[in-house]
């Protein structure tokens, strides 16, 4: 009989549950919506219509990653990976280029493999973000493998696992429903 070992669990769970966080980012001018939808194919068109604030992608960006800076703090870089999971953020407010954000963070909740962090982001005004961000630590071989058979896919069929095939937490498409609520 073979005796399989559970996998080593080098993330410190203690030091994840202490992780708090208070700092500042300035917001760069590269970083509005205007200047980051004129480099996109789809919104070029209309990115000089856009006002100039810190687009919600960067928000988000910048926030995910102060949380996986303070988590990989405390994992075995080598054999792990922090990744994102769920992301659920609340940008309530315009933030021009120059203004420094105040960022606060902790860990909510701690699972077996993640962390929940709760944020809160200010600016000189008002409060501009709250949400949380829960990220996973994962095995680094079974990410870099997974994202390797990805490539290979990509190379080989472009069809294999479509967008429209996988399965998903919303309602499938129908213009014609959609058409019918509108004139309703």
């Amino acid at each position: 009989m073979r005796v399989i070992n559970p996998p080593p669990n080098p993330m410190n769970h203690q030091g994840i549950s202490e992780i708090s966080f208070e700092e500042a980012y300035s917001v760069p001018p590269e970083q509005t919506a205007r200047a980051l939808f004129s480099r996109l194919p789809h919104g070029s068109d209309y990115a000089q219509k856009l006002i100039e604030c810190l687009a919600t992608g960067y928000l988000v960006a910048v926030v995910e990653s102060i949380c996986i800076r303070e988590m990989q703090r405390h994992v075995d870089a080598a054999s792990e990976v922090v990744v994102g999971r769920t992301i659920d953020l609340e940008h309530k407010g315009p933030i021009p280029p120059g203004s420094t954000l105040k960022l606060r963070g902790w860990v909510e909740r701690l699972g077996q493999r993640s962390a929940k962090f709760c944020i809160q982001a200010s600016d000189d005004h008002e409060v501009v973000c709250e949400g949380s961000v829960i990220l996973v630590v994962a095995p680094r071989v079974s990410m870099e493998s997974r994202i390797a058979a990805k490539v290979v896919a990509l190379g080989t069929n472009a069809d294999v696992g479509r967008v429209e095939d996988a399965p998903g937490k919303c309602a499938p498409f129908d213009s014609f429903s959609l058409r019918e609520q509108q004139i309703s």
